[in-house]
């Protein structure tokens, strides 16, 4: 069997900023990356997914690059890139950078030159448009930032593109000078050792004529348009072109592209020799609405797993992905919440449901991508100052609750349950004040708690860390990366499955909800089979517990 090494991958994702702080500035650095690397090691994991560390004025946490070929000094400099990349690689560690093509920020001396005139040689390495006859935007499409996607330069009277901030230009892949840029920051980075990259919102580097306006939407309103800015398909062309060249220096290049919305069907299409190895949606996610409350802001109502909709959607994915292309196996990342209080349950079982949902996700057919701080159970970020948050429409959200009748405290978690920079807490090393991430307090907050945090953790056995550590080690076997999957029949609220490779036999049963559910009849059949993860609750009863979990193998 000829494999690349990715299909069998377990990718750890480090947010950069909260991860380990050596220097103690209150911001995570490489040198603490370095410091952590036998830790990783020791957690079974073999890739690290590094987010953005280049130079950025920081508008959107480094996804706003003004120098790709330089690391901000917040995190250090080449000289730690470079002994980072030594450290892992003695260790067998793989580690991947994440590259933003879609965008660059508005510092980057490319769009400081652009910005000086239409002939400027850089003017068409970004896209312009000039405003309709009755001076208004060239169109009524809407920045996933909020606002439109344009802005005006004054001194040119035209519109720049921006599908994301303001102060983040996007780039124009129609340019060719576009391509062979970044072809050449990809080969000065594999030049230096690593192993692959994350491609950043790459579904967005082409975009349709400008003079087309969302149907439907009334005069001087601005709506999203992802028809016209999502999985054109240029899309393909432009990233083959890129691939290639790289994959000529590095045929083993891992390439992760994200591609938010993609459908199983499209992710089929984005992932071969000359495109991506494998991407990243979030389309197998499912929540529903446990409650409505007409004082509670839209967007931020209770809400829960809707396991069977997820369930649907995983089946999808494993069937669609089923010959030579693997589907991406997370439940969280730091654009979203937090596992255990997204969809599991923080407060009545959050050991059992960490482990429940890790066991049903991490076995299916697939490359596992962990966020930091996952497998110690880690909670979403608990805010006391709405200021923590950067997004202007938590402040807005903030004013509408207190307006509303709701307490501060109660208002502050209500938007850290539905905002992504709540996953974003710092990395919890030890139980002293600042979480042993840093002897100062930490750029965006920390939770100081006595038993989730790596210290306590590796000293107790039935933690979650020790856990994963041993779901890891299954998963690294050729039954759990390359068998077969077969779903079994089950209650709705239960991911019931069978793993198969040459002789080996798994079958793995989990419920993903605090709900009891119908014990699946395949339990019925196991008395030769044997358990080797276990939850610990009987199938003697007549229902399966909350968040039951078990592996069987023969």
């Amino acid at each position: 069997m000829n494999q690349n090494w990715w299909e069998k991958a377990i990718v750890y994702q480090i947010y950069p900023k909260s991860f380990k702080d050596a220097n103690n500035d209150g911001i995570g650095d490489l040198k603490g990356m370095i410091e952590s690397l036998d830790y990783i090691k020791a957690l079974g994991v073999d890739t690290l997914w590094l987010n953005p560390i280049f130079i950025s004025p920081q508008v959107d946490n480094g996804y706003d690059i003004s120098n790709y070929y330089a690391i901000d000094e917040i995190f250090g400099d080449l000289n730690d890139v470079e002994k980072l990349i030594e450290e892992a690689h003695k260790r067998e560690l793989k580690i991947i950078f994440d590259l933003v093509l879609n965008h660059t920020s508005s510092e980057h001396p490319w769009f400081q030159e652009a910005i000086k005139g239409p002939q400027n040689i850089y003017r068409d390495y970004y896209l312009w448009a000039d405003a309709k006859l009755d001076g208004s935007y060239p169109n009524n499409w809407e920045s996933f930032f909020g606002g439109s996607v344009w802005e005006k330069d004054h001194k040119s009277e035209q519109y720049y593109f921006h599908l994301f901030d303001k102060k983040m230009p996007d780039l124009n892949w129609k340019n060719p000078e576009v391509k062979k840029s970044m072809v050449d920051i990809a080969k000065f980075w594999l030049a230096k050792g690593i192993d692959g990259f994350r491609l950043d919102a790459f579904i967005h580097m082409v975009k349709d004529d400008f003079s087309l306006d969302v149907q439907g939407v009334p005069d001087g309103e601005i709506a999203l348009a992802e028809e016209y800015y999502a999985n054109l398909p240029e899309v393909k062309r432009f990233l083959s072109e890129f691939i290639s060249e790289i994959r000529e220096i590095n045929p083993n290049c891992f390439i992760l592209g994200e591609a938010a919305s993609a459908t199983p069907s499209l992710a089929d299409s984005y992932i071969r020799e000359d495109l991506c190895s494998a991407v990243i949606s979030f389309d197998h996610f499912e929540e529903k609405i446990t409650s409505k409350d007409v004082k509670i802001p839209k967007g931020l109502e209770s809400k829960t797993i809707d396991a069977k909709r997820m369930k649907e959607n995983l089946i999808d994915w494993q069937e669609t992905l089923a010959v030579e292309k693997y589907p991406t196996l997370y439940w969280n990342n730091h654009d979203m919440p937090r596992m255990v209080s997204r969809f599991g349950n923080d407060k009545e079982y959050r050991d059992k449901s960490a482990k429940a949902l890790a066991t049903g996700m991490y076995l299916l057919r697939g490359i596992p991508v962990i966020l930091y701080g996952e497998e110690l159970g880690m909670k979403n970020l608990e805010i006391d100052n709405i200021h923590t948050f950067q997004s202007p429409k938590a402040v807005d959200q903030h004013i509408q609750l207190l307006e509303n009748g709701f307490s501060k405290e109660d208002s502050l978690a209500i938007i850290a349950s539905a905002n992504k920079e709540a996953s974003r807490g710092v990395m919890q090393w030890d139980r002293t004040s600042h979480a042993g991430f840093s002897t100062q307090a930490s750029w965006i907050g920390e939770n100081v708690e006595e038993t989730y945090n790596v210290e306590f953790e590796m000293k107790d056995e039935n933690s979650v860390l020790h856990f994963y550590q041993r779901l890891l080690s299954l998963k690294k076997e050729d039954l759990f990366s390359f068998g077969a999957v077969t779903f079994l029949e089950s209650d709705d609220n239960v991911l019931a499955y069978k793993r198969l490779f040459e002789e080996e036999e798994a079958i793995v049963i989990c419920n993903l909800t605090e709900n009891f559910a119908e014990i699946p009849d395949c339990t019925k059949e196991l008395d030769q089979w044997h358990l080797v993860i276990d939850s610990g609750d009987s199938l003697d009863n007549e229902e399966l517990a909350p968040y039951t979990y078990k592996v069987y193998r023969r």
